[in-house]
């Protein structure tokens, strides 16, 4: 008689799906308005070679603003001339207008760090959206202040990084993180990262961050928000996802959402759709800024 052996079968991990074509660029562009900068830009494109599938345009006044542009267009062979190709506009076309652009191809993710505490559920929402395919990035590392989270991001395959953090030991916490960050990462997104960052990291990591607020607007600060706010009585609970400043919880918004509540909710219904709203608008966020679709204009954005 001769035994059966059972071989284990192992699945290679799956890597997010890109939708967009290896030639499909990105332009975005921020001058103060005149004439003549639409034409130039499209122009510009055209003798490239390129084929120009969508553009969005906004000017902040009728005369005398600032003028924003988001330009989508397909240009063969494109990821082997953008450098030259972004050193062309900036000459034929930026110079002339004073502008400030970004010039990106939609294949290629951008990489992203995520930073978080205790609280799983934007960490683990925004690693199961880039694994589906639904956020286009590369997920570098996920930054915690705990090693609570640690068995949950596992299964993800992302390398999970315990920094302890504590107002007795910050500046050593972030020179660490800084470390890690620097060179590494093209936006760090803060998922319920309960610390708070001063102004030298920030000016140190050279990339933006997202952060998500449990409130509509910048209300209910401190520990045990919604218990607060189910004290208060409200009837709506929102979130709110905003680039980071050193000003706290001020940076310019970039998406917002709220749900109605009632008298018969409790404190723990409140959390349970502060998380469901939390999840939603830090996801829309950061797959916005991940597509290019995000201008900042001072304290404010313009979201394409």
């Amino acid at each position: 008689m001769t035994a059966s052996a059972t071989t284990a079968t192992v699945f290679p991990r799956a890597t997010p799906a890109s939708h967009h074509r290896a030639d499909r660029g990105r332009l975005l562009i921020q001058c103060p308005d005149r004439q003549g900068i639409v034409s130039a830009a499209s122009t510009f494109l055209t003798k490239t070679g390129a084929n120009i599938v969508t553009l969005d345009q906004h000017a902040t006044e009728e005369e005398g603003g600032e003028f924003f542009q988001r330009t989508e267009f397909i240009l063969p062979g494109l990821a082997a001339a953008r450098d030259e190709l972004a050193a062309a506009f900036a000459t034929e076309v930026g110079d002339e207008f004073g502008m400030t652009f970004r010039l990106t191809e939609a294949s290629t993710p951008k990489r992203v760090a995520i930073m978080a505490s205790k609280t799983d559920h934007c960490l683990l929402d925004l690693l199961w959206r880039n694994r589906r395919g639904e956020l286009n990035m590369n997920v570098v590392m996920v930054i915690s202040n705990h090693a609570a989270l640690a068995d949950q991001v596992r299964p993800f395959g992302v390398p999970y990084i315990h920094v302890p953090a504590t107002r007795d030991n910050r500046e050593e916490a972030e020179a660490r993180i800084l470390d890690l960050l620097q060179g590494n990462v093209d936006l760090v997104v803060l998922a319920r990262y309960m610390q708070i960052l001063t102004p030298a990291f920030l000016d140190g990591t050279g990339c933006p961050l997202i952060n998500i607020h449990h409130s509509f607007l910048p209300a209910f600060i401190g520990a045990a928000p919604y218990q607060k706010a189910k004290d208060r009585g409200v009837k709506l609970v929102g979130a709110t996802a905003h680039y980071v400043t050193p000003d706290l919880d001020e940076g310019p918004i970039i998406e917002q959402d709220v749900v109605r509540v009632h008298h018969q909710h409790t404190t723990e219904d409140l959390v349970r759709l502060g998380a469901d709203v939390e999840r939603s608008v830090l996801s829309r966020a950061v797959r916005w800024h991940l597509e290019d679709r995000v201008a900042r204009h001072g304290n404010t954005t313009i979201v394409f």
